[in-house]
């Protein structure tokens, strides 16, 4: 029982530390401002990390290389401690298990990366529909606008409705059934 609440904590911590450093590199990327509310809180809440990295990580072809890395790590590292408070006894050679824990810790990052841009397209629709000069609404449509654009070309409006955010959330769906599927071969790589 107080294996699985301290599971929960800390998958709390650890997915809402890794959403925010995936906010901050999805803002940089998409050259989106950091100053307002959304901005500023991401920064406030990533700071610790990503400015002492940045000092020994440059940034690689524009992206923010300091705010991604400590993602996966961090979920690299909660994987490793959830199998070790489940009883899951590693096996296999050092090389395998390393590679089935970073495999794994980038597939959960990956699948963060997806409830992110799930969340933010929702918010800029919502946003659009209910409260379009919203100050946060920027902020939202912005980095959104990456992710709808191919839909937006394959399907037009319908009576000025916009169904690009339908068919997007359906396709990040099928992709995190996909990336469940991928969880396998690398826990595999654990028990080998």
């Amino acid at each position: 029982m107080l294996g699985n609440v301290l599971l929960m904590v800390l998958d709390t911590a650890v997915g809402f530390i890794t959403l925010m450093l995936l906010a901050r590199f999805f803002m940089q990327w998409q050259r989106v401002s950091f100053r307002n509310q959304v901005g500023a809180f991401v920064v406030a809440t990533t700071d610790w990390v990503v400015r002492p990295l940045r000092r020994v990580i440059p940034g690689v072809l524009g992206l923010d290389i300091a705010s991604l890395l400590p993602a996966w790590l961090f979920q690299t590292l909660f994987v490793f401690i959830e199998l070790q408070l489940r009883g899951v006894s590693l096996g296999g050679s050092p090389g395998a298990l390393i590679l089935g824990l970073w495999g794994l810790g980038l597939l959960e990052v990956a699948r963060m990366a997806i409830y992110l841009v799930f969340g933010v397209v929702l918010m800029s629709a919502i946003l659009s529909w209910v409260s379009p000069h919203a100050p946060a609404a920027p902020v939202f449509h912005n980095l959104a606008a990456p992710f709808l654009r191919p839909f937006r070309r394959i399907l037009p409006p319908i009576a000025n409705v916009d169904l690009s955010p339908l068919v997007l959330l359906l396709v990040l769906q099928i992709v995190l059934m996909v990336l469940g599927s991928l969880r396998g071969t690398f826990a595999s790589l654990l028990v080998g």
